[in-house]
């Protein structure tokens, strides 16, 4: 079963998702983010909340504010105030008796899942999918004429989406802040990085790299053929029901 719902982050915003429930009772849930200007109806996330919940967990994807059905003003964006969403979505289903409680993300979605899970001991694991787990680039976004726009007006005005948008220079300054590898390195939880082979947006090998930062605590799938959206039904399949299975193996060592 599928529901909407809504909880309100810090800054009284509402914020709105969806519940995927699994039969009968569980105790252990997950909470997905997006990727930079989508949605909770992104593909991957669809696929592996369903995933999820065959598996047994109450899994829960929303939008971050400014984003989707959500409240909030997107040109108002920072990876801390994601952050902040995400943990609000934390103590929605902590509140819902969920004893264990993991994090997953795809592509943006997926730093601000790590980044959320390195300040809350209560995330028990994370889930990174098609990351830049070395940091943010902005030129992999924007062209240099953007880039020079921000550096003269202080924002980015762009279209993605159909949806004209307005990016401040608060949220790469504040993007900046966070030392992802460092996190990584300083995890207390298992990480997953799933990651397209052939990805057009993220290479693959920064997967890779973010793979070897620590000796143990890390697993690293790499999808064949997969490009960053996992845009073919085969390779999102493949990533949801193997991140659906880490999980389910990570909390079952858990309740042991």
């Amino acid at each position: 079963m599928e529901k909407q719902i809504y909880f309100y982050n810090s800054d009284g915003e509402k914020l709105v998702g969806t519940l995927h429930y699994p039969e009968g009772f569980s105790e252990k849930g997950v909470v997905l983010g997006h990727c930079f200007t989508c949605s909770r109806y992104t593909r991957i996330l669809i696929e592996t909340c369903r995933e999820l919940a065959k598996a047994g967990f109450l899994a829960l994807r929303f939008d971050f504010s400014g984003n989707g059905q959500s409240e909030g003003d997107f040109a108002a964006s920072t990876y801390s105030k994601y952050i902040g969403d995400m943990k609000s979505a934390m103590n929605f289903l902590a509140e819902k008796s969920m004893s264990w409680i993991g994090l997953a993300g795809h592509s943006m979605g997926a730093a601000i899942a790590l980044l959320t899970c390195a300040e809350m001991q209560e995330a028990k694991a994370v889930c990174a999918m098609s990351g830049r787990l070395s940091g943010l680039n902005l030129r992999v976004f924007f062209t240099q004429s953007q880039i020079e726009e921000l550096e003269q007006t202080g924002k980015i005005s762009f279209v993605s989406r159909g949806r004209s948008l307005v990016i401040s220079k608060e949220f790469f300054a504040d993007a900046g802040r966070y030392d992802i590898p460092k996190q990584i390195a300083a995890l207390h939880s298992p990480l997953l990085i799933v990651h397209g082979e052939e990805d057009e947006i993220i290479p693959v090998k920064e997967a890779h790299k973010a793979s070897k930062i620590k000796p143990s605590g890390i697993t690293l799938a790499v999808i064949p053929g997969a490009d960053h959206m996992l845009s073919e039904e085969a390779h999102r399949r493949d990533a949801a029901v193997l991140t659906a299975k880490w999980f389910a193996k990570t909390a079952e060592a858990d309740f042991r």
